[in-house]
């Protein structure tokens, strides 16, 4: 059996107790209880106690220190005191310097376990283990295992006098083992064990201690199982944040992009699922796509978005998935790129509690209650029925107001890429109706492809110029590339997209197609 030292143990030798007195008292023995004096002769000492007084002592103890004595000894020997149970513990004391310079290592601290014969040992480790983390290692640095191999360089082992160069092998079963494989030769030997803090292989955050591969919890201590919760909390329960998990089914009767939901500030394990031939699409806060932007499909992989890393993976087939472990350091806006009818995107992810009112509020004013849907509207102040296009009246003979006056020239690829990269909106339509209202003229249009849109639409909208002789003007029943803004009025009950005068608008042509595709390319949005 191992001396009680070995362990941080310390064993106080019991003080002799009066003849036929016996010993009762669990903690802290100075004296046996029938050592104690009755209330009566307190003040007084036994003829046999008086040789035990200290030199100087006048043998008259005072009387609080008496009363104390006496309740000390009613709590202590009159309730059970003969009880034998663990000894007490030290406190902690400061903890040791990191075990490397850099990178990842660990410190320590310890304590010792107070205790008299017969009473158990306390409970509970003697030595604490921290995970210390300094800045990175500078490129070249020789790793700690291969410092401790490079030891035995030049050394004789194995009972002989030939020497050997020695590398950290890894295969071995306990990595937290001192395993070094001789260079040019194909055996290893093992040195005992590692130093503490020792990585137990590369790319792993375990480090060994005393010969065991620990890893740390989220409260740092090495071999601890404090975990964080869902929401980021150490040891927390999930009751701080709330659990977000829908199904985005819109069938969507175009193709292009739609926004599927807002990912906000602060979220956690996020995930994004679907199967089908669309695909995902992840826009970050500053309108710039982080992949699967602009008609053109990113390859799988790990992707910077917010302040986390966003896993997008792509299975041969129809099956897409996009997690991130977050927080997230900004808002995120998460799309899908429809080329056939939606059989929905599965989403999920937590969000702080104190977030939830602020991500709702947030997602209506992106406008996605505001124009979804957006059905076509009667003019009570028309006489045309509501299921027939808007028709202009014919102009009829006799006066007439002034012809509008010929609009400016806007062809060129200038032209184009300035209005595609400040444009909300980039859409293919088909004019359904036309209405003029005081300075203003509505179209209502069929949207048939979307090419850039920063906001949902629907497949029946209403585009507004603000005049009455819009340039360029559209015609009935023509198919048109279109490049809208968005305006909201200031008390965020109205919601237009906005034709500009002298905007972007094109019949429709494959070639128009093509140049609006490349703009996309140039575009830095």
């Amino acid at each position: 059996m191992r001396h009680p030292l070995d362990r941080g143990q310390v064993t106080l030798p019991r003080p002799a107790p009066h003849p036929g007195a016996p010993g009762c008292c669990r903690s802290h023995r100075v004296l046996d209880c029938a050592q104690l004096v009755p209330t009566a002769q307190m003040g007084k000492l036994r003829r046999e106690e008086e040789e035990h007084l200290a030199p100087g002592h006048t043998g008259r103890p005072h009387p609080l220190q008496n009363l104390l004595l006496l309740l000390w000894t009613l709590l202590n020997c009159g309730l059970g005191g003969n009880a034998q149970g663990p000894g007490e513990w030290t406190p902690w004391g400061s903890w040791s310097r990191c075990s490397s310079s850099c990178g990842r290592g660990l410190s320590v601290r310890s304590r010792q376990c107070i205790r008299f014969p017969r009473e158990e040992l306390c409970w509970g480790d003697t030595h604490e283990y921290r995970l210390c983390q300094l800045p990175e290692c500078p490129p070249g640095a020789v790793p700690f295992r291969d410092l401790q191999c490079a030891l035995y360089n030049g050394h004789p082992v194995l009972g002989t006098q030939k020497t050997y160069q020695w590398v950290p092998f890894y295969g071995a079963p306990n990595q937290c083992d001192l395993n070094c494989l001789a260079e040019g030769h194909d055996f290893y030997h093992s040195f005992g064990r590692v130093l503490d803090g020792t990585p137990c292989s590369p790319g792993t955050q375990g480090l060994c201690v005393a010969g065991r591969c620990l890893r740390a919890g989220c409260d740092g201590l090495l071999g601890s199982d404090a975990r964080e919760d869902r929401c980021g909390r150490c040891g927390g329960a999930n009751n701080s944040c709330l659990f977000v998990q829908r199904v985005f089914r819109d069938a969507g009767a175009f193709a292009g992009y739609w926004n599927v939901t807002l990912i906000p500030e602060g979220a956690r394990h996020i995930r994004a699922a679907h199967r089908s031939r669309n695909h995902l699409a992840l826009m970050g806060g500053d309108g710039r796509y982080v992949f699967n932007g602009n008609w053109a499909v990113s390859p799988p992989g790990t992707y910077e978005a917010a302040g986390t890393r966003v896993v997008y993976t792509r299975v041969t087939g129809s099956e897409e998935t996009l997690r991130a472990a977050g927080p997230t350091s900004e808002d995120l806006l998460l799309q899908v790129l429809l080329q056939e009818p939606n059989p929905g995107v599965e989403f999920e992810f937590w969000l702080p509690r104190e977030r939830y009112g602020p991500f709702q509020a947030q997602a209506q004013a992106q406008g996605w209650s505001l124009r979804q849907p957006q059905p076509r509207e009667v003019d009570p102040q028309s006489p045309e029925s509501p299921a027939a296009p808007t028709v202009i009246p014919p102009r009829t003979p006799g006066p007439t107001p002034d012809p509008c006056p010929p609009c400016p020239d806007t062809r060129g690829r200038a032209h184009r890429l300035l209005h595609y990269c400040g444009s909300d909106f980039v859409f293919r339509a088909r004019v359904l109706g036309r209405v003029r209202q005081a300075q203003e003229t509505r179209y209502e249009v069929r949207v048939q492809l979307i090419y850039k849109n920063r906001s949902p639409l629907r497949a029946l909208e209403y585009v507004w110029a603000p005049s009455r002789c819009p340039c360029p003007p559209l015609a009935l029943h023509r198919d048109y590339l279109l490049a809208a803004r968005r305006l909201i009025s200031p008390d965020g009950t109205q919601d237009w997209l906005l034709l500009p005068h002298a905007g972007y608008a094109r019949p429709w042509s494959p070639a128009e197609d093509s140049r609006v595709r490349l703009a996309a390319r140039r575009c830095p949005l």
